[in-house]
């Protein structure tokens, strides 16, 4: 629904719009009106114009740059809903010929622009001014710098790291009530063959070691009655909260309780074919079983079709039969033709073994795969890509290690760990041990997080990538989560990780935000968000969901069709964001990145 009171405030913004469109005999001749007009709308009142600063002309342009996208024809064309003509309607209280889903969403979101061409978004607070000179101005400027790194570092002391003194001391109280309730010994517990033979499996055994919300039960029971894959390792329970429904281990749970619009999503398209649920259309880019190829010098091996538990949101959930699931590991001869094929095409450089995981195959089969590549002389680097140093650290024991860390030769080929921490909850003294066994080898390790609504609040992925650090990994992508239907639960607004990236990220040291963020675009591959030339916004939707047209990372080098893909609503998610306790105001520039 719309207020009427939002309209009016819509076209107060930016008056030289409203009579535009008053005038216009029909919203055609207003659209032409608007784009020969608009470039003169910022030299209109030149003396006022003088007076903003540099960075608020800027953010004129850049309103006016998107609001013209919204007025061409193409957009209209390409997104299938025309702005003009309800902006027209609007301004003739045509209320009959109105979308019956146009909403506060996209008054507030259009509104929000046009306040930032008329110079008024008012996302600037007093400009930082320092008249001194020499060693007084450096003086007052370090002065500044403390006032906003107190600020930061408030703000990220509302994230608990799994390695602050208290959380360790809870969790090992979990530990023991775990412990008590199967009867096993410490040894065992930290066993990973004992942790994969124990791994909970449905709702029942679950909430005999957590409290479990209503709602989680349900979903869990939903999902495994139409066989889902669903489970958790004891250990990752143990970094759960006793109590259920709080916000400290929100991103915790998140990760493996799927939440209900998810089971219901999944069984709806249950039996729709299978490149309907590929959302990153892996089969149109797999030239060979067990391979995928979007990029000139890498090529996706996937040897093992499981993992020791499952990331609701996994890009892969629609292939995987179930958590730790017996016949997940491929067939020799795939095994051997994936290898000979990738022998067969020098030009593949580097591979990333994935899967599945594939940390949890084991030792045998690990060396196998890794022995296969290592012969091959034009593979310069292979990447094993895993989550088993968050969920099953136990796993990664010194004869891994070892063996993994074998297959590295300086100046032939390297071997690189690429794991997946959410949040720094996840972060233990455990999952550190995992990580140094393989710092400790000579292996580097990265990160690849995703940004999701339970690690997207101000300086949040800020705190897990700084005690990634202290940790021993380094920082390398922030993935928009995947625009697929049933994992809407879990989705942020591009605009909020490019905001993330420029106001939050920028602000710890370099080596703190080596992470790029991506989109990834589907059958195509990553598109980066701090490049505003490789994507476009169409439109907004009268229900607020911004639009973009995503341009694929050979932009230029051949003629590849682009992507449209379908965002968030700004407003709604500001509403989300308000009920985790934020308040909106924080955010309130996020509008502006386009």
């Amino acid at each position: 629904m719309y207020s009427k009171e939002k309209v009016e405030q819509m076209f107060l913004a930016f008056p030289p719009l409203h009579k535009i469109l008053l005038e216009a005999p029909d919203y055609e001749s207003a659209r032409d009106k608007f784009l020969a007009k608009s470039r003169r709308f910022i030299e209109a009142n030149a003396d006022e114009a003088l007076k903003l600063s540099g960075l608020q002309v800027a953010l004129r342009l850049s309103c006016l740059r998107a609001f013209r996208q919204f007025f061409t024809r193409r957009s209209a064309h390409l997104t299938g809903f025309d702005m003009v003509k309800v902006l027209y309607d609007l301004a003739h209280e045509n209320w009959q010929s109105l979308p019956p889903d146009l909403s506060d969403a996209f008054l507030e979101d259009v509104h929000r622009i046009l306040s930032g061409m008329a110079g008024k978004a008012g996302i600037y607070g007093d400009e930082v001014k320092i008249r001194k000179t020499g060693r007084e101005a450096g003086i007052a400027r370090s002065r500044y710098l403390n006032r906003l790194c107190a600020k930061i570092d408030e703000s990220m002391k509302r994230y608990q790291c799994g390695l602050d003194s208290g959380v360790i001391e809870k969790r090992n109280e979990n530990r023991q009530r775990i412990i008590s309730f199967f009867g096993c010994s410490e040894a065992e517990f930290d066993d990973y063959h004992w942790q994969l033979k124990h791994i909970v499996r449905d709702s029942a055994m679950l909430e005999k070691l957590v409290e479990l919300t209503p709602e989680e039960k349900l979903a869990i029971d939903r999902a495994r009655a139409a066989r889902l894959p669903f489970g958790i390792t004891p250990y990752y329970v143990s970094l759960f909260d006793y109590r259920s429904g709080g916000l400290v281990d929100m991103s915790v749970r998140a990760q493996v309780i799927p939440p209900m619009s998810y089971v219901d999503g999944i069984l709806a398209r249950r039996d729709q074919p299978v490149c309907d649920l590929d959302f990153m259309r892996e089969t149109d880019t797999s030239p060979i079983d067990l391979i995928t190829r979007r990029y000139p010098h890498i090529v996706v091996f996937k040897p093992y079709n499981t993992c020791s538990q499952i990331c609701v949101y996994c890009q892969r959930n629609w292939e995987i039969d179930d958590v730790y699931s017996p016949g997940a590991m491929a067939s020799k001869e795939k095994l051997d033709a994936a290898i000979d094929w990738i022998a067969a095409n020098p030009a593949v450089n580097e591979v990333l073994v994935t899967g599945g995981d594939p940390l949890v195959m084991t030792d045998a089969n690990i060396r196998y795969v890794l022995e296969g590549l290592a012969k091959i002389e034009t593979v310069w680097r292979i990447r094993i890509g895993s989550r088993t140093p968050v969920a099953l650290p136990q796993r990664i024991t010194d004869e891994l290690a070892d063996m993994i860390a074998s297959f590295q030769q300086p100046g032939r080929r390297e071997i690189v760990i690429v794991t997946h921490f959410e949040h720094c909850f996840e972060i233990t003294p455990q999952a550190m041990e995992a990580i140094q066994k393989f710092r400790r080898r000579g292996l580097y390790c990265y990160n690849q997080a995703v940004f999701t609504i339970q690690n997207c609040r101000r300086y949040e992925v800020n705190a897990l990538r700084r005690w990634l650090r202290q940790i021993g990994v380094e920082p390398y992508y922030t993935f928009n989560a995947k625009g697929k239907q049933e994992t809407d639960f879990y989705r942020v607004p591009l605009a909020r990780l490019q905001q993330e990236a420029r106001e939050e990220a920028r602000l710890l040291p370099g080596m703190a935000r080596t992470d790029e963020p991506v989109f990834n675009v589907p059958g195509l591959g990553k598109n980066y968000l701090r490049a505003e030339q490789n994507h476009l916004l169409l439109t907004i939707l009268p229900d607020g969901r911004r639009i973009y047209e995503f341009h694929p990372w050979e932009k230029y080098i051949s003629n590849i069709p682009s992507y449209i893909h379908t965002d968030l609503a700004l407003y709604d998610y500001l509403k989300k964001l308000e009920t985790l306790g934020e308040n909106p105001e924080d955010y309130k520039s996020i509008y502006y990145y386009f």
